[in-house]
This record gives C-alpha cells, sequence and structure tokens, in this order.
C-alpha cells in the first residue's frame, strides 16, 4: 500500500469526481484544498489529511482514512474517507403566488392597479 497518492487520482477513486480529467479540471480550477491549501492535481494525499472540494452548490469535506489508486465501488469509496460535510441549511419555503382562474381573460385596469400594488412595484 502506498504511502501518499496523488489527489486527482483519489478524489477519482473514492468516487468524488466523476472522472479523473474532471478531479484534475477541479484541483486547476482551485477547487480542491489540502490540509488548509489550494492543491495541484499532483499535490500528495496522506492518511489523516483533510481534503476539501468545492462543488457545484456544496462543499465537501472529508478526512482521508485509506489510501486508493484504483477506482473501486461505492461502499468500498465510503470507507476510505470519513465524510465531515456539515448539512445543508433547511429549505424556506416560499409562500404561493396568487394566480388568476384559467379563461378569465386580461385583467381589468382595476385589478392590474390592485396586482402592481400587491407585488411593490407601484405606489
Amino acid at each position: 500500500m502506498p504511502e501518499q497518492v496523488r489527489v486527482d487520482s483519489w478524489l477519482w477513486a473514492v468516487r468524488l469526481a466523476r472522472t479523473r480529467s474532471a478531479a484534475t479540471a477541479a484541483c486547476r480550477a482551485g477547487h480542491v484544498w489540502v490540509r488548509g491549501e489550494r492543491a495541484k492535481p499532483a499535490q500528495p494525499v496522506r492518511i489523516g489529511d483533510e481534503v476539501r472540494l468545492r462543488l457545484p452548490g456544496a462543499e465537501r469535506i472529508v478526512v482521508v482514512r485509506q489510501l486508493l489508486v484504483k477506482r473501486v465501488g461505492a461502499p468500498v469509496a465510503a470507507e476510505a474517507y470519513l465524510d465531515r460535510t456539515p448539512p445543508p441549511p433547511p429549505r424556506v419555503e416560499r409562500g404561493t403566488v396568487p394566480q388568476r382562474d384559467p379563461g378569465s381573460g386580461r385583467p381589468t385596469k382595476r385589478e392590474r392597479r390592485q396586482l402592481d400594488r400587491l407585488r411593490g412595484r407601484r405606489g
């Protein structure tokens, strides 16, 4: 078993990136941090290192528990790291938007003013 592995190869092997080239691109774009510093694709990762990967819409924070060079199945990959990603914030429910009945035609001038006042467009 190796003592260290390239960070792009490890991200691909533990299935945090779809492809090895996607992991390399994420490193080059500055979306991967190892031990608190930006990681280049060839930067070595060791057991116990904290790896932060910024994904669209979220950030994953994992601690390396096992070094993998080749891609493995999802159950084995899940055991290779400890996920320390905080839970996402609760979703804020939005109020319902008032809608006109189908087939009621265009709003009258009076209804248009009421809608504008409701939407806060005009005084």
